[in-house]
């Protein structure tokens, strides 16, 4: 790995780069996507505040902590040092399933959480700071995701990227907002890789919380390697190229892709072709049973009652995942298990025609005519499919075919070659505002509806406001 001439030196330009990245350099379609990714990530945190059980624990946890009020807990209100806030609203931000998708998994809870909490304890962060940091942690983030060369590597490796990358997409983000040199931020990202951790068993079976939390421990971590990376403590070096370097020691490669990693640095952005949104509340490995189950319903107007039986054929890794042990898939106990489910959602899919955040509640959970659906479903894999290094991100959706068999004995099929939301079929301002307004209307404290719209028409302008934190101000 070291006799590349591409990786020597690696880790130091990719700090150099998050160091010295100015907003001026940002293309203004990453200009306008980071500010949607704001959005985005800030609305589906505050829902989880009392869509997810499990966010009202993590919540009293940290706040019996106590601690200097550094920072704003989303959806509760409240504050707490940076890096508790940091892990409750870096947690918050996955529970609903509902955040969006890049290489690498989930990029913008990563960085967004962290940028805010930072913010708001160093108090001096203007609107393109805050977009200019979320670019370096995001793109950083992508870039090692695209380096991996290992096909379906999250699943044969065992790792949730989300996590793994997280902390140092985080600590980059962190360390842009601090103002750190590229020594500074080299030795950010070497203490957040000496806390990496992602282990994919937290998703094998029914679902844990600790799949949730995931952005919730990077966050915090970065945070404090940033932090104490400011203060003089130096990390590990060479994290990516290193004989225990992250490609070696976690990733399990010996020959991942330089040019991806550190080609082009502050020219290329690669966030912009492999970015999506979900339209949808659920893991991303559903998006495309969703998507097919759509086509089946408006171009073969397929209507629930015809079904006889659905297959899901092939996929990836995670396709299995998602649909096995297909009892418990067909039933889920809690809401994420639900999301985490191909079975039940793309039951939700066939009956209603969408899926939304109160399909996941205990009502939605229990509905006798989605379970009658799920009942119906089942998986058979394809060990034909070629299998891919990518994420479920850019609309590479892994070959994942729908067959329903209806009752008068018809055989339809579909599979989709993308998803909505997906780089390729983008989503715009109005359904992002949309999504927003919904998860809002969830928060544990109530945003009055004028706050609302003055926070979308913030974020929308970001780069001229001058003290992003006001957002959360009036969204708590």
């Amino acid at each position: 790995m070291t006799g590349d001439s591409s990786a020597s030196g690696a880790t130091r330009k990719l700090a150099r780069h998050a160091a010295t990245l100015r907003f001026e350099a940002l293309p203004p379609t990453l200009v306008e996507l980071t500010k949607q990714c704001v959005l985005d990530t800030l609305g589906v945190s505050i829902g989880a505040s009392t869509l997810a059980p499990e966010g009202g624990i993590i919540h009293e946890y940290v706040t019996d902590l106590g601690g200097r009020p550094e920072s704003t807990i989303l959806g509760f209100g409240g504050k707490a040092p940076a890096a508790w806030a940091v892990f409750v609203n870096g947690s918050l931000g996955h529970m609903l399933d509902y955040d969006d998708v890049g290489e690498g998994g989930h990029v913008s809870i990563s960085t967004v959480p962290v940028a805010f909490g930072i913010a708001e304890k160093i108090g001096t962060v203007t609107g393109k700071d805050l977009i200019t940091a979320v670019a370096a942690g995001t793109d950083l983030h992508t870039r090692l995701a695209l380096a991996v060369d290992i096909p379906d590597w999250t699943m044969t490796e065992g790792w949730f990227a989300t996590q793994l990358f997280g902390y140092l997409s985080g600590a980059a983000t962190a360390g842009r907002l601090l103002a750190l040199d590229e020594t500074g931020m080299e030795n950010a990202l070497g203490i957040g890789y000496n806390q990496l951790s992602g282990s994919r068993q937290m998703a094998v079976g029914a679902a844990t919380h600790m799949r949730s939390m995931q952005a919730g421990f990077s966050g915090q971590a970065a945070v404090c390697g940033a932090e104490l990376a400011r203060r003089g403590i130096i990390g590990c070096k060479e994290i990516v190229e290193g004989r225990y370097g992250l490609f070696r020691n976690y990733v399990r490669t010996e020959t991942p892709r330089w040019g991806e990693l550190v080609g082009e640095l502050g020219t290329r952005f690669p966030l912009l072709k492999t970015h999506g949104f979900k339209v949808w509340p659920a893991c991303a490995y559903t998006r495309p049973t969703n998507a097919a189950i759509t086509q089946l319903r408006d171009k073969s107007r397929v209507r629930p009652e015809d079904v006889e039986s659905i297959a899901i054929v092939g996929g990836t890794g995670g396709t299995q995942l998602l649909c096995e042990p297909l009892a418990s898939k067909r039933r889920p106990r809690v809401s994420i298990d639900g999301k985490y489910s191909i079975p039940f959602t793309t039951a939700v899919m066939m009956v209603k025609g969408s899926v939304t955040l109160r399909d996941y509640t205990d009502e939605g959970l229990h509905d006798p005519t989605v379970l009658a659906m799920a009942d119906r479903i089942s998986y058979r894999p394809d060990p034909t499919a070629e299998k891919s290094s990518a994420n479920l991100s850019d609309g590479t959706v892994g070959g994942t075919t729908v067959e329903i068999r209806t009752r008068d004995g018809r055989v339809l099929s579909s599979k989709p070659d993308g998803v909505p939301g997906d780089a390729r079929n983008p989503v715009g301002w109005p359904l992002l505002e949309s999504k927003f307004r919904d998860c809002v209307s969830f928060s544990a404290k109530p945003v009055p509806p004028m706050n609302v719209d003055r926070v979308i028409e913030m974020i929308r302008n970001l780069e001229n406001v001058g003290n992003p934190t006001e957002i959360l101000s009036l969204l708590t």
